[in-house]
């Protein structure tokens, strides 16, 4: 018998709890022996749950279907209360309708509501345009590698590949993170901020040894890729990645992610996905995989 209920132990940012492994054990399911697209895999609800972002005010809004205690279907919001995520098991497709309508119901905030929907997915397009939802021109993508080519890259001299298992500076995680990501001036280096970079690593499901840094001579870093892959799964998944404006344009970001994903395959991973449209992956290899598009409530 399906029952919907909300997920009753999530305690935010930085906590792993026995409902939170429960979704993540069933967002994995779906790329064990597969790629599929999904908008939401579950390498991207570990991150939610490791950044400071999460808006924890509304997480007891979260919701999941069960068949006989078995999870078949999300939803979600990421760190924004007020967006909407689903993801939904192929065999329960006539569960679309109540997810639309949970979703509008307990994920809306008092700012609107929004709610990603597959471009592939046509029969929930339909139903979230008859509860007064329209499709806006914001998209995310996935974009795919097959990991049985060649990852080949060079550094420069003198630039060499750390990982974060055996070299992990916390402190220059945050620089080259801070910097990458282009925020103005230079990080602060309070308690706090180093506290949330080592929450970032810390997901029950990381793997420092296949998170790279590439070094400058001096012993910085200066590009990063983080990855999310559980052995015996098919599929990796790529982020975050950033490299520091000063050293862009000189292979440091193809060379820690290529290196990163080799560190997957030879985990047993046959496929990589990253969240992104841009030019930067498709030049690694990657190729355009799926979209989805930003439905949102019209309040006119």
């Amino acid at each position: 018998m399906i029952k919907f209920r909300f997920l009753e132990d999530l305690k935010g940012y930085g906590h792993f709890s026995k409902d939170f492994m429960k979704v993540s054990a069933f967002l994995a399911e779906f790329h064990r022996d597969e790629l599929v697209p999904m908008s939401y895999p579950w390498g991207r609800w570990e991150w939610m749950f490791s950044l400071p972002f999460l808006d924890a005010d509304h997480i007891d809004n979260i919701g999941v279907w069960e068949d006989d205690g078995v999870i078949v279907a999300l939803m979600t919001y990421e760190s924004v209360f007020g967006e909407a995520y689903y993801v939904l098991n192929h065999l329960y497709p006539y569960l679309r309708k109540e997810i639309a309508q949970y979703a509008l119901k307990y994920l809306q905030s008092e700012n609107g509501f929004r709610m990603l929907v597959p471009d592939t997915d046509r029969e929930m397009q339909k139903i979230v345009y008859k509860m007064g939802l329209y499709a806006t021109s914001e998209k995310e993508s996935l974009a795919a590698i097959d990991l049985n080519q060649m990852l080949d890259y060079k550094l420069p001299q003198g630039y060499y590949i750390e990982n974060m298992k055996d070299h992990l500076d916390i402190k220059r995680y945050h620089q080259v993170l801070w910097r990458g990501f282009n925020h103005a001036g230079e990080p602060t280096m309070t308690e706090e901020d180093l506290k949330n970079r080592k929450i970032s690593l810390s997901g029950p499901h990381v793997n420092l040894n296949r998170n790279i840094a590439v070094v400058e001579p001096h012993g910085d870093y200066v590009s990063y890729c983080g990855t999310w892959y559980q052995e015996g799964s098919t599929v990796a998944l790529v982020e975050p990645v950033a490299t520091d404006p000063h050293y862009r344009k000189m292979g440091l970001g193809r060379a820690a992610v290529l290196e990163a994903l080799t560190r997957c395959k030879r985990a047993g991973a046959k496929y990589a996905l990253v969240g992104s449209s841009q030019d930067f992956y498709y030049r690694l290899g990657f190729y355009p995989y799926a979209n989805y598009t930003w439905w949102k409530l019209d309040k006119k």
